[in-house]
């Protein structure tokens, strides 16, 4: 989304369901703006209560960590800061991730374990980083399957292996509930679904 788009466009898209406005900050993608811009952009964000979305590479996640620290919105870090798996959760990337995960303004989006593996399906390498960052910030954490994978550089993924690793990145059932139901329900602002009617009794 550009910068300059007019509050008049804003409010269309708020009106339209739209809740986020995504930048991405990665080699093979156009940046349209810095990420000072973004987030002095995230005031006109406030006014209609969406969030920003930051798409990075992990070699800049430091770097754009103060910057980040500031946004006047809530800002969902995108595929898990893109971290590469077979470096390990130690790998300084990933240290740098949770420790802008610190911040309560920041969310994560636990999607991207076929962006993050070298492994391949069923992503084990990935599960590990996805499974920490739900235990650590379970409260702000949400999850998507990237559907239709744009720009994928490996085998398009199977969206049902994807859904099946979720067992293991959200181990208990509280875990997923928060994960799947409530924390979207709350940060996207989505209705309570409607509790199921009764299945009738069959006398026979």
């Amino acid at each position: 989304m550009p910068i300059d788009v007019p509050d008049a466009e804003l409010k269309r898209l708020n009106a339209a369901g739209f809740r986020g406005a995504r930048f991405h900050y990665m080699g093979h993608l156009a940046q349209a703006a810095t990420i000072d811009e973004v987030v002095d952009f995230g005031k006109r964000l406030a006014n209609v209560g969406w969030h920003l979305q930051i798409h990075m590479a992990p070699e800049l996640i430091a770097e754009l960590t103060p910057a980040l620290k500031r946004s006047p919105v809530p800002v969902v870090i995108d595929h898990m800061g893109r971290v590469d798996a077979s470096l390990g959760l130690e790998q300084k990337p990933f240290q740098d991730l949770l420790r802008l995960m610190d911040d309560k303004n920041v969310w994560m989006k636990v999607s991207g374990a076929d962006r993050s593996t070298k492994k391949g399906p069923p992503y084990a390498d990935a599960v590990p980083f996805a499974r920490k960052l739900v235990a650590d910030f379970g409260d702000r954490c949400v999850w998507g399957t990237d559907w239709p994978h744009p720009n994928h550089q490996g085998p398009i993924p199977d969206d049902g292996v994807l859904v099946d690793i979720l067992s293991e990145i959200a181990p208990t059932p509280a875990a997923l509930q928060a994960l799947m139901v409530d924390n979207p329900m709350r940060f996207y602002e989505f209705a309570a679904p409607m509790p199921r009617a009764a299945t009738p009794e069959v006398r026979q």
